[in-house]
């Protein structure tokens, strides 16, 4: 049997960005922390982790004072800001732009929603990231 993998396989580029970003903050910084697994690959996990990236719970966040979190691709709502300001964390934001706009394009769906007295579904897995980020547009 011969395996041949496509050479574009691989993470999407907002991924690829997300990790690049981690690992140069890591190289100028004591300690990163990282709001969830930066990416959905147990190896490429241990890897950073290998290298000095802490992997932390959004519970966690709450606890963190005066560091810097790195917030992946996946992207986060706005309360992560928020609490970020609240807590002095510098905040290494590698949220995807494709994340980003549809996060925008969420919010106003659901302004002109709200108005027409209509609703939002989102259809995803339950406590993914970018649901989350999702769901705090609305």
């Amino acid at each position: 049997m011969q395996i041949t993998i496509d050479k574009n396989s691989g993470y999407c580029f907002g991924v690829e960005f997300a990790i690049k970003m981690a690992e140069d903050e890591m190289e100028v910084s004591d300690k990163l922390y990282c709001l969830g697994d930066i990416v959905h690959n147990d190896m490429e996990v241990q890897r950073l982790r290998d290298k000095g990236l802490v992997v932390i719970e959004r519970e966690d966040l709450q606890e963190l004072r005066n560091c810097k979190v790195l917030i992946r691709a996946h992207g986060e709502p706005p309360e992560t800001y928020k609490l970020a300001i609240a807590n002095n964390i510098e905040l290494i934001d590698a949220s995807c732009p494709v994340v980003l706009k549809l996060q925008h394009r969420v919010k106003t769906a659901f302004d002109k929603m709200e108005q027409e007295e209509g609703q939002i579904v989102i259809y995803g897995k339950k406590g993914h990231a970018e649901v989350w980020g999702l769901q705090g547009r609305l």
